[in-house]
């Protein structure tokens, strides 16, 4: 009993039979600082089935297979061997020891070997990548013909059996017997049968992966190839591989570095520039800083400079021009087997009041001029009147105001025939003479239609002399300008004014090129609260239809619709007709050149250039020394802030040159802002900042407008006659400069004593050198010819006695208001102050 209580030694435990697979020991660990410790070691044995009668042999114990070690095939069953040997308690500890060093030693040759096949396999996937999908491929048609041959010798070994069971002779066995003998495997030559096979008893799954423990090291193939199915990668294992793969590229370096063709204009900012080269913006400011430029990403750089940034970035520059971006028309000229006849342009021009409109509206047969404000044009009509044979006419009715002179400019700009009106009865008026300079700066024809003949009072003879002033004879008296004698009111000789036109243009030989990408200029443009932005074109040459991409100055769009002078839709519009456009995205001024480009790209890229160029020139003044900007502080002009709506273009320029024309060395206009369309919540926001009146021209606010005016008391001026406008304008500068304050020296004296008044006033005795001292007169204390203060007389006295005034050469006693720094000597000069209302 003793020896079953006691405790048994390490390594000295008896084996409990054949059946025994796991035999357990103790290992003790020895760590630093004298610390120690006992591990329960268990080694597991294989077990190995055998035939009956037949004895295992006796295995070393294996070590436990680490990660996915390839483990060879098992060895075929020996025959029976003798019982090994009892070891002895020494021997069964040493080779104990030895075992486990030689486990610790596998497990270190297969972690090394393991990491050594994961470095291989991941060299090798890289390589493979580009043939994973032909490796697929080529074993996916092995395995098909594989599958094709193997059907293909089943069917052959089927119809051979088939045939041999119809040739041999009928059996006498039973059919369980035929199909035994069937299946039985055949015999050998020597016609010994090999003994039946005991099978082998199903061993138990240990695991989602047992079954593949012994089918060898994984490979790439097997890995992608569809006899493996069953393995499928985890997320995370995926994730594994593209991390893996990212830290091989960052180890590699970064991939080949595209060299771009940058176009580079003559400025550019750095944020555009790193667009165009697809670089960051801030590497792009940190190269500028290295050069010696401290720069941020909104600044603007030369050609120059760009041209280091991009060869330092590796790229190559490809510089432009303006007439690069820009588009150039001059250069594009039509061939002459392109071109057709084309109707004739007439601008119709001449003082206000000389009935332009009226003969315009006689020749179209509708009535213009009964909607104008006032009785005159405020904008560039464009009219397209059909003659008896057919043939057209093209004519814009130009406003004669003075303040209209560069609308007038624009149209003789764009003009064939100058059509001059003058009445008869008034003869030649200032903007009369500037049409006729206009026409000869155009250098384009010119007929005078002198106009109301009708009247008692008209002249048309001596319009033809006054003529004769600014170089113009007419045909009677021997020149080569034609001249007609009409009346629009009566409808006089209009059929005459029509022939005229014809020969002239005739003469002319007008032509076009309808057939290519149409092209024009912007007669007028407005924002119209339904339809957008619109702009009246007139087409010079080629055609324009809807759905063409266009540039009209600054801004760009697609035709979404043109309408005609008659209101109506129209498809497209040829040379000389005038239509309007829709689909713009902002309002055009008026004069700018309107053409169509290839795509919305090239729109886009010509309107932002072209915008560039107005804001610097908005934002581009002079350089500021020292001298002038002390001088501009020192400048007492005032300003009248004026913000400026009006319906169309046209109409808001010449309105801010009338009111610039305006300004004198005291007071100017300042024009906060001036635009085209309804007065909005923004306009009135912006007036509300700086005290400003709104003026509308042709314009009113909309509701949200007038509601906050009149929260914040915002001034709202209507008119439709410009007129009217500038008088309001002029009498507003008036006020702001305020009465004119104009002096009259009354008399002079000097001070003779100084004298105690009260307790603490001190009265002056004057000598009445000029002039007359009247009480309560202003007056002014100089000493030395230097002011000492500026008063009043508020008492007056001559020998005790108050009295009104003293006269030139007598004596007096005078008290002057808020001073007393008197002393004799001093001169004392009183006048009279005169307020005047200011003019300009």
């Amino acid at each position: 009993m003793a020896d079953q209580t006691e405790k048994p030694k390490l390594g000295t435990r008896p084996p409990l039979g054949l059946k025994r697979t796991v035999e357990t020991g103790k290992v003790k660990q020895s760590f630093s600082h004298g610390r120690s410790n006992t591990v329960v070691v268990e080694v597991k044995k294989r077990r190995i089935l055998g035939r009956p009668g037949e004895t295992p042999p006796a295995e070393a114990p294996a070590p436990e297979p680490v990660a996915e070690a390839p483990k060879p095939a098992p060895k075929p069953a020996t025959p029976a061997a003798p019982a090994p040997r009892r070891l002895s308690e020494a021997e069964q500890i040493s080779q104990r020891r030895a075992d486990l060093e030689k486990m610790q030693r596998e497990a270190e040759e297969d972690r090394l070997r393991l990491s050594q096949e994961a470095r291989r396999r991941e060299e090798r996937t890289k390589v493979a990548q580009s043939e994973e999908e032909r490796r697929r491929a080529e074993e996916n048609r092995k395995a098909e013909e594989a599958a094709a041959e193997q059907a293909r010798i089943a069917a052959e070994e089927e119809a051979r059996r088939a045939a041999e069971a119809a040739a041999a002779p009928a059996p006498e066995a039973s059919a369980p017997a035929q199909d035994e003998e069937r299946t039985a495997p055949r015999r050998p030559a020597g016609g010994h049968a090999p003994p039946p096979r005991r099978p082998e008893p199903a061993r138990p799954n240990r695991g989602r992966g047992d079954d593949q423990r012994h089918r060898g090291k994984l490979t790439v193939t097997r890995a992608l190839s569809d006899e493996d199915e069953s393995r499928a990668r985890s997320l995370a294992a995926l994730r594994r591989a593209r991390e893996k793969e990212k830290r091989h590229h960052m180890e590699t370096g970064p991939a080949t570095k595209q060299v771009r063709d940058v176009v580079v204009p003559e400025a550019i900012t750095v944020q555009e520039l790193a667009n165009r080269m697809a670089e960051r913006g801030a590497d792009l400011v940190k190269a500028l800083f290295k050069m010696g430029s401290p720069v941020t990403l909104t600044q603007t750089i030369d050609q120059d400079t760009a041209e280091l940034l991009v060869t330092e970035f590796g790229h190559r520059i490809k510089r432009v021009s303006e007439s690069d971006i820009d588009i150039d028309t001059s250069e594009d000229v039509d061939a002459p087997e392109t071109l057709r006849p084309r109707p004739p342009v007439v601008t119709i021009m001449g003082h206000v009041d000389h009935g332009k409109t009226s003969l315009l509206d006689a020749i179209r047969g509708a009535s213009v001029q009964s909607g104008e404000a006032g009785g005159i044009t405020q904008h560039i009509g464009a009219y397209q009147v059909a003659l008896p044979d057919k043939s057209k006419i093209t004519f814009l009715d130009t406003p004669g105001h003075e303040a209209f002179s560069d609308m007038r400019a624009r149209g003789a700009n764009v003009t064939d025939i100058v059509i001059l009106v003058v009445a008869a009865d008034d003869g030649l008026r200032p903007q009369t003479i500037e049409a006729i300079n206009h026409t000869k700066a155009a250098g384009v024809p010119m007929i005078v239609a002198i106009n109301k003949i009708d009247k008692p009072e008209a002249k048309p003879q001596k319009v033809r002399e006054e003529l004769l002033q600014h170089e113009i004879i007419v045909e009677d008296m021997g020149g080569d300008v034609q001249d007609v004698e009409v009346s629009a009111t009566k409808k006089t000789n209009l059929d005459k004014l029509l022939e005229a036109i014809q020969l002239q243009s005739e003469i002319l030989e007008l032509k076009a090129n309808p057939d290519r990408a149409a092209e024009g200029t912007v007669i007028e443009a407005k924002l119209d609260k339904g339809r957008g932005p619109l702009a009246t074109v007139l087409v010079e040459r080629g055609t324009l239809r809807v759905g063409d991409v266009f540039v009209a100055g600054a801004s760009s769009g697609k035709v979404r619709a043109l309408i005609d002078d008659h209101g109506r839709q129209v498809k497209e519009a040829g040379p000389s007709v005038p239509v309007e456009v829709l689909g713009l995205s902002a309002v055009p001024s008026a004069g700018d050149p309107f053409t169509v480009v290839e795509n919305e790209g090239r729109a886009r890229e010509v309107a932002a250039y072209r915008q560039g160029v107005l804001d610097r020139k908005r934002t581009t003044s002079a350089p500021v020394s020292l001298e002038n900007m002390f001088a501009n502080h020192a400048s007492t002009v005032k300003e009248v802030p004026l913000v400026v709506k009006a319906d169309v273009q046209g109409s808001v320029e010449a309105i801010v040159q009338a009111l610039n024309r305006l300004g004198t060395d005291e007071v100017r206009v300042r024009v906060l802002h001036s635009g085209v369309g309804a007065i909005t919540e923004s306009d009135v926001t912006l007036a509300s900042a700086s005290g400003a009146p709104i003026i509308g021209f042709n314009v009113r606010p909309n509701a949200k407008a007038r509601e906050v005016a009149d929260r914040n008391k915002v001034e709202f001026r209507y008119y439709d006659v410009i007129y009217h406008l500038t008088d309001w304008v002029k009498g507003a500068m008036a006020g702001e400069l305020g009465p004119e304050i104009i002096e009259t020296v009354v008399g002079r004296a000097r001070v003779q004593e100084v004298f105690p008044a009260g307790k603490k006033d001190k009265a002056a005795g004057l000598l009445v050198l000029e002039g007359v001292i009247r009480k309560g007169l202003n007056a002014r204390l100089t000493r030395e010819d230097v002011i000492v203060s500026k008063t009043t007389i508020s008492s007056l006295r001559r020998f005790k006695d108050d009295v009104a005034e003293v006269v030139s050469g007598l004596e007096c006693g005078v008290l002057l208001a808020d001073t007393n720094d008197i002393k004799p000597g001093d001169s004392l000069e009183v006048f009279e102050v005169e307020e005047r209302a200011r003019t300009l």
